[in-house]
């Protein structure tokens, strides 16, 4: 007698649990990469609003924009970073983390602007007493979207981006 030629009943479910396990695996790997990508882009976003910001205060007499930290909606007519530093950049989408979800549909902007330093000369920046620090924040993201445990973007006064918190109150 000829056995007819397939797979049995056992075989087939070892075949799907193995399948199970390797996207049970796959899944968050995945999911990370995908976080870590978007957090480079909008270290990215970052950069080039640095670019931006230095063809400003090249045109401004090396004077910090006088902006807001961020607007509640599209709507509101005040002068913010994603208005004031729009024509310094070619990149249309500067101001969108790829993580925001929600913000820059309501705002326009996933960053926040450090209103302290607004106005201030480039030269003689300060911050919760720290004088002329290269590592004061002047861009960050609005909220905590990328991978934990540095879950927020932030560009410095030396125009770097990172997610790691630089700037120290204490000497």
């Amino acid at each position: 007698m000829k056995r007819a030629r397939g797979f049995t009943l056992v075989e087939i479910l070892v075949t799907i649990t193995i399948i199970i396990v390797l996207a049970a695996i796959s899944v968050p790997l995945a999911k990370r990469g995908l976080g870590k990508a978007r957090q480079s882009t909008c270290l990215s976003n970052l950069r080039s609003i640095g670019v931006g910001l230095e063809s400003y205060l090249q045109d401004h007499n090396r004077k910090m924009p006088d902006i807001a930290a961020g607007r509640s909606s599209k709507d509101d007519d005040m002068k913010v970073l994603e208005t004031e530093l729009a024509t310094y950049l070619t990149a249309k989408d500067a101001f969108k983390c790829p993580a925001d979800g929600k913000q820059f549909a309501k705002t326009g902007c996933s960053y926040m602007w450090n209103s302290a330093v607004s106005g201030q000369l480039e030269t003689k920046l300060t911050f919760l007493g720290k004088d002329g620090s290269p590592q004061i924040p002047l861009v960050f993201d609005k909220e905590a979207w990328h991978p934990e445990p540095k879950g927020t973007n932030i560009l410095y006064a030396d125009f770097s981006a990172s997610s790691e918190l630089r700037f120290k109150t204490n000497n």
